[in-house]
């Protein structure tokens, strides 16, 4: 297997990632999931994705279609397209799954995954987190992260666009 093959290997619909999620189960994985639209990757993506693989053993990313990102960006985003993206996540070697949905929340993908370890940046109370209540009633984590200083993708499409 070529490392695209490997790569595109961890890009599955959410019917597979299901039957994945099951296999990791009877494996005693701890399953973790995190999202988002990560439209022009940075440091502080991958300092957050990485520091959320560190709270199990399998990291799933739920990772917004492009019309999703539009409806919660804007017509002008994304940048990237969702195959690009989903792709550039997949490369990253702590990203085990990436799942795409076009909902405007993940709670419908979460509520199929089940994961143990739900992950949101700590911009967000851990009880205003989407799926929070699945995490809750099947005894799950639901944690935050830090973010770094300086880094969004808000500020880098900004910054662009002043200096044209």
């Amino acid at each position: 297997m070529t490392q695209l093959d490997q790569i595109n290997h961890k890009i599955k619909s959410r019917e597979a990632a299901v039957e994945t999620v099951k296999q990791w189960e009877a494996d005693n994985e701890t399953i973790v999931f995190t999202n988002g639209c990560f439209d022009i990757v940075h440091r502080g993506h991958i300092d957050y994705l990485s520091k959320a693989k560190d709270k199990g053993s399998k990291l799933i990313l739920g990772l917004n279609t492009d019309a999703s990102v539009q409806r919660l960006k804007g017509p002008q985003r994304p940048v990237v397209d969702e195959q690009s993206r989903a792709i550039l996540m997949g490369a990253l070697q702590f990203i085990d799954l990436v799942v795409l949905f076009d909902e405007d929340t993940p709670y419908e993908l979460i509520k199929a995954l089940q994961p143990d370890v739900l992950v949101k940046g700590s911009d967000y109370n851990a009880e205003d987190i989407v799926g929070y209540d699945i995490l809750m009633a099947k005894g799950g984590k639901v944690e935050t992260i830090d973010f770094v200083e300086g880094f969004s993708t808000t500020s880098i499409v900004e910054k662009i666009k002043t200096s044209m």
